[in-house]
Formats: structure tokens, sequence, C-alpha cells
């Protein structure tokens, strides 16, 4: 499996941020990915209203998304905001493409560092698990990294990768957690673990917005053992990198921590 991670920073217009995934889908294309992973909040930045912009996932920002992906031939992945049954918005990350038509609404919201994502947001409730190309895989949403229980349920029904689209805020100390934590999880699961995040927006002269979690960039593929195979920088760019599915199970059979657990 060829698996992209397109690392870019959304802004306020949510046709101009599909624009950014159209022209990383047609890259992914070229290099004959099978999966393009973008960040949470593709749709639009955090720190900017959400509720007016949120659309149904049938909405057209979301059928847009479904053209883009078909039109490249990949199945893509990414975050947008649909209305809530209470007036907030839901975090979701839609999935589209050949066959597949998913979604996932976050469950862990981001209520740290100063920033309270649930007075705008409400959670989901339930993990995703998307096969493609006969590879299951789960996806989760940025702060879902901080909890294991999401990302061994997601090995427990047969996840060989895990995919989390994120928006991780800056900090002193938040990059260092980004990279131990994906990598902690890939450990956890014994899977691998691809991690696509918004760009700093640092890098292309857009300011921060207050303790909104707009991105430091250093988007990652991480092996089953734990091993970084490629990262970005904190800029925008393209990620492509080779997975072998069949090396989910070698590493099981090494290190079986799933079948051994008690607890």
């Amino acid at each position: 499996m060829r698996v992209a991670l397109a690392q870019f920073v959304s802004g306020a217009d949510p046709g101009a941020n599909l624009d950014l995934v159209a022209d990383h889908a047609r890259l992914a294309a070229e290099q004959d990915a099978d999966l393009l992973l973008c960040p949470e909040a593709t749709m639009r930045c955090f720190g900017l209203p959400l509720a007016e912009i949120a659309e149904p996932v049938d909405g057209p920002w979301a059928t847009r998304l479904s053209e883009i992906a078909a039109d490249a031939g990949l199945v893509i992945a990414a975050g947008m905001f649909t209305p809530a049954d209470d007036g907030r918005v839901h975090n979701t990350l839609r999935v589209v493409g050949p066959g597949v038509a998913a979604t996932y609404h976050k469950v862990h919201l981001f209520d740290a560092f100063g920033f309270a994502e649930s007075d705008t947001v409400a959670p989901g409730s339930d993990p995703l698990m998307v096969s493609i190309n006969g590879v299951e895989i789960g996806f989760v949403v940025c702060y879902d990294l901080r909890f294991p229980g999401l990302f061994t349920a997601l090995a427990d029904h047969g996840a060989r990768l895990i995919c989390v689209s994120a928006s991780w805020g800056a900090g002193p100390g938040k990059l260092d957690q980004w990279e131990v934590l994906t990598r902690a999880r890939a450990l956890d699961t014994t899977c691998f673990v691809a991690a696509a995040g918004q760009a700093d927006p640092l890098t292309i002269g857009v300011a921060t917005r207050g303790s909104a979690p707009t991105g430091v960039g250093y988007s990652q593929v991480v092996s089953p053992t734990g091993s970084v195979l490629d990262s970005l920088g904190a800029e925008p760019g393209l990620l492509v990198v080779d997975l072998d599915p069949g090396e989910v199970d070698t590493v099981r059979r090494t290190i079986p921590v799933l079948a051994n657990r008690r607890f």
C-alpha cells in the first residue's frame, strides 16, 4: 500500500481549502498512492467560526471532495465540520473514494492547554474502520492520539494501519509530544501509524490565532516497531510512503503485546 500525507495550512475559505486538497490529490495520484490523508480542519482552520460553514456529509463541500477522490482514483480522508443536534458541530473526518464513503466524528475533544474545543464541538462515540485494497485501516483525529485505548480497540478490530488527521497545537514541548505519541501508539498496537497534520502557519507568513491549534507540521509515518519511516518538517509538503501490511503479522509474532495483555 502506498500512502500519501498532505501537509498544508487551511485558511478561512472552504472552497479554497478544497483546491489545496485537489492539488495534493493530483500529486499523490501521479505517484500511484492508494490513500491521501489530509489534516484535521481541512475545511476551515481553527480559530475562526465553524458553525457557519458546517455542512452534512452529502452537502456541497463533501460532494466535491468525493469528486476530487474519484477524479484522482484514490481514497481521500479530510477533516470537515458537520452540524450536531445541539447547535454545536462535529469535528468530522470524511473518508471517500472508489468504493468508500465513511465518516468519523472525533471522540476525544481538545479541552486542554487553554483551548476548549467542546464549547463549539460535540463529541462522537464510535470508532471508524475502513478497508482499502484489502487492508483494514483505522482513522482517528488529533487529540485522540493521547488515548491508547482507542488505538488498541482499532487494532483488536483488525487495523494494520491507523491514520491520524491532526491540527496539533503549538507550544513548549508539543512537537516532542507529537513525535513520541505517534511512535508510542504504533508500539501499543503493532500497527503502522500515519499522522498528517496542518503545517505551521508561520512558515507561510500566517499569524496564529490565540490558543487555537493551527498546526506544527512534522507529519510522519511510523512502523509497527515504532521506527519513523519518513517525515516532513514544519512547512507544507507531501509525504509518500510505501507500506507492507504483511510486516504487521511479522512484528506481532515477535512482539505479541496485543495477545499478551492482561488488562
